[in-house]
């Protein structure tokens, strides 16, 4: 589904790969429905589909093809009971953050990760740690390691050019994930998303809860392709303490952020100096408002690749004794 930019209609190459690669990794059929390939669908011609796929007992995962800037007007025109009546996995990032939300909201879990324009259509295959994860969320369920793939890449080829199909973006090796607070275990629900759409939610009032439905919670935070400069990431994650979401929390996990698009690449030495700009705001915002939280920084979730999908509003267990992060599918 395209619930926000429908990059299936306007890149079908991709999407049709994406496609292929989602029925050949997990034996479950693709169904489109109608504006998943419909550029410029309204809001609301959007959440018909959703409404209509979560009201379908045949469909019984929801995956989105990418994110976009729009879906905040979509959640006005969605119907919770058409999903309570039947919880189905929902997969996606970026603006989807919003759909997140809502589900969360609502009593009902989903994943964090999974764009099949990101991370199935590019490229030669689909990384491992993705396969590993999305099979766990739409199939197996258990519980995973989340780990280090030791590469990364902030964007992979134009859609509209052939090696977008056979080819990865620049990669470049990984930092080790750096842990900050008391070296201490917790075990806990997850919420988060986006910051910048986090942002939007919050402001729009969908976030209707006193901070302490998140006590003893894992809050996952990622910043998108914007490549917001690290003090306004700090700002929202200020904002996030002065609602008392920070401190409600007992673990933040912080993705590895992009720090390069198409149109800027600095070299790799400023671009590991902006990583470490963004982690060292951010975990000073943290510690200002819970010192007490476990926080690791550097997880490969969000807008880079390859990407762990993870739990939202399921489990995760932050362990900073042995410095490992599994996952409850």
């Amino acid at each position: 589904m395209s619930p926000s930019f429908a990059a299936a209609g306007a890149f079908p190459a991709v999407h049709e790969q994406a496609m292929r690669r989602l029925h050949g990794v997990t034996g479950l059929m693709p169904v489109e429905f109608p504006t998943t390939r419909q550029v410029g669908a309204s809001a609301r011609a959007r959440a018909d589909d959703l409404n209509a796929a979560f009201a379908d007992p045949s469909i019984r995962a929801i995956l989105a093809v990418i994110g976009g800037d729009d879906q905040i007007t979509v959640v006005p025109h969605l119907d919770p009971d058409l999903a309570r009546a039947d919880p189905k996995p929902f997969l996606g990032t970026s603006d989807n953050t919003n759909l997140h939300q809502w589900l969360w909201a609502h009593g009902i879990a989903s994943f964090y990760g999974g764009s099949s324009q990101v991370h199935l259509g590019p490229g030669p295959a689909v990384d491992d740690v993705h396969e590993r994860s999305l099979r766990a969320a739409l199939l197996t369920g258990g519980r995973l390691e989340v780990t280090d793939p030791g590469e990364s890449e902030d964007i992979g080829q134009r859609w509209d050019d052939p090696r977008a199909l056979t080819e990865y973006g620049e990669r470049e090796p990984t930092e080790p994930w750096s842990w900050h607070g008391p070296a201490r275990t917790v075990t806990g629900r997850t919420w988060g998303g986006c910051v910048e759409v986090l942002e939007w939610v919050l402001t729009a009032g969908r976030f209707p809860f006193a901070p302490d439905v998140l006590d003893g919670g894992v809050m996952l935070l990622e910043t998108s392709e914007e490549l917001l400069p690290a003090r306004n990431v700090a700002w929202i994650v200020r904002a996030l303490g002065e609602r008392g979401l920070l401190g409600a929390v007992s673990a933040v996990l912080l993705a590895r952020p992009p720090v390069s698009d198409f149109t800027s690449r600095p070299g790799p030495d400023e671009r590991a100096r902006l990583r470490a700009e963004q982690r060292d705001a951010v975990v000073a915002e943290v510690a200002r408002y819970n010192p007490d939280a476990v926080v690791c920084a550097g997880v490969p979730f969000g807008h880079t690749r390859p990407q762990w999908i993870l739990p939202h509003g399921g489990t995760m267990t932050v362990d900073g004794v042995a410095r490992r992060v599994h996952a409850d599918y």
